[in-house]
């Protein structure tokens, strides 16, 4: 990608933010206090290392807005993370819940490291470490966290046990994501991936199109890309082109099938960091190209999975005529500068913050069975986020409908009043 200057995460989201309270004539004071985050926290994380050594590792915690409830944001761990990262995943968050009306607002919190070069126990120390670091001011009535980039269910537990433990006391609604075995909820790893491919669905049936009749690139191969896959192969899609990091290239390549990639076998030749097996997936007959090609590729539906900014003003002009839909099932893929590109080519956009929002769902269900101490089995839990995406998608499809507008402002436009107006009914404006 070429880039004159430096690109800000959290500029592109205010960008977005920006645009939408614009269409809606948003007064100043509302505008600044939607616009910043409530309250944000930088620290140093010390962590003993296997070797003997100390190494002091940054973190970064945001609780954007909490007008509608207790904030609720996952936690990564990755190599490049950047606090304007967390503060517009944080920023995100906030729609997002809004927009699924969800009695939550929004938060985020990353550590700047790299998991693939930590043992288990230096993982474990970092969990407990950052927990340490902020559990006086996050908790089940105040910031509930979850998992994200990088961190999952045993990473989750560790945190938990952390918590429970500075406060002598049980509190399973701290955290989502959990394991199963510890109030973890049912159907949540397959969440995300799945209310994508649910608004997916409904998407085509606003386009006249059968969804077993098409076929989908994904950028992206982490829980999220997987189950996203999982269940468009199951309603009779046809994957083309999977695209994932390769830890050995240190860049991203893409596997290619025209005639169409089989899930499982694909995902058992996936390593836990969402990685695949170049030489299995080679001798499953894919042919393997420079992962930015992904976006090429001659199908219905694009389903960026993996992280911010992958579709650009650099590179609109890849994308294939056939291109009917994309599905931003990651946070934040698509520059607002290429919406109207987008739109005039007749391509269909379903905003990330309605497309990617079945994990948040799937976590309120966690927080709720965690804290009634009463739980749901997965048919149950995949059902409810059925409908509540279902509900979700028609809402923001028939207000932009209504309203003459992309299918973003409309779901920016309607999370917008709703924190609005909770912070209008609260008396901070």
């Amino acid at each position: 990608m070429e880039n004159n200057k430096p690109f800000n995460i959290f500029d592109m989201a205010q960008k977005q933010f920006d645009r939408s309270a614009d269409l809606m004539n948003l007064d100043r004071a509302t505008r600044q206090i939607l616009r910043i985050p409530m309250r944000e926290y930088q620290f140093s994380l010390p962590i003993a290392l296997d070797s003997g050594e100390t190494q002091v590792l940054q973190a970064f915690t945001v609780q954007f807005n909490d007008a509608r409830g207790p904030t609720k944001g996952g936690v990564r761990f990755h190599p490049s993370e950047t606090v304007d990262t967390i503060r517009a995943l944080a920023m995100w968050m906030t729609w997002k819940c809004a927009v699924m009306n969800l009695p939550l607002g929004g938060s985020s919190s990353g550590v700047v490291c790299d998991p693939h070069s930590l043992s288990s126990k230096e993982m474990e120390r970092i969990c407990r470490g950052f927990v340490r670091r902020i559990a006086h001011f996050t908790g089940p009535e105040r910031d509930v966290l979850g998992p994200d980039i990088m961190t999952g269910p045993q990473e989750m537990l560790w945190m938990l046990d952390e918590f429970e433990t500075i406060h002598n006391r049980k509190s399973p609604g701290f955290i989502t994501g959990k394991p199963v075995t510890h109030a973890g909820s049912k159907g949540r790893k397959e969440a995300c991936g799945y209310g994508a491919m649910v608004a997916a669905r409904e998407a085509m049936k606003d386009l006249g199109v059968k969804i077993e009749n098409t076929t989908a690139s994904i950028q992206g191969f982490g829980s999220t890309g997987q189950h996203a896959a999982k269940l468009y192969s199951q309603m009779g899609g046809k994957i083309i082109c999977v695209s994932c990091w390769d830890q050995k290239e240190r860049s991203p390549l893409a596997y290619r099938k025209p005639e169409g990639i089989q899930y499982g076998e694909l995902v058992s030749i996936t390593n836990s960091f969402g990685e695949i097996d170049r030489a299995r997936a080679e001798a499953l007959g894919c042919d393997v190209i420079p992962g930015d090609e992904w976006i090429q590729q001659n199908v219905d539906i694009l389903v960026p999975a993996a992280v911010e900014y992958q579709i650009r003003p650099d590179n609109i002009q890849q994308i294939n005529d056939q291109v009917k839909l994309i599905v931003e099932a990651a946070n934040g893929p698509t520059d607002p500068d290429v919406d109207q590109i987008l739109r005039q080519r007749d391509i269909l956009v379903i905003p990330d913050i309605l497309a990617n929002a079945g994990g948040v769902v799937v976590s309120y269900f966690e927080q709720v069975q965690s804290n009634m101490n009463y739980f749901w089995g997965r048919d149950e839990v995949l059902a409810k986020l059925d409908a509540h995406m279902t509900s979700a998608y028609i809402d923001v499809s028939n207000f932009s409908a209504q309203n003459e507008v992309l299918m973003r402002d409309s779901a920016y436009m309607l999370a917008l009043d709703r924190v609005a107006r909770a912070s209008l009914e609260r008396g901070w404006i």
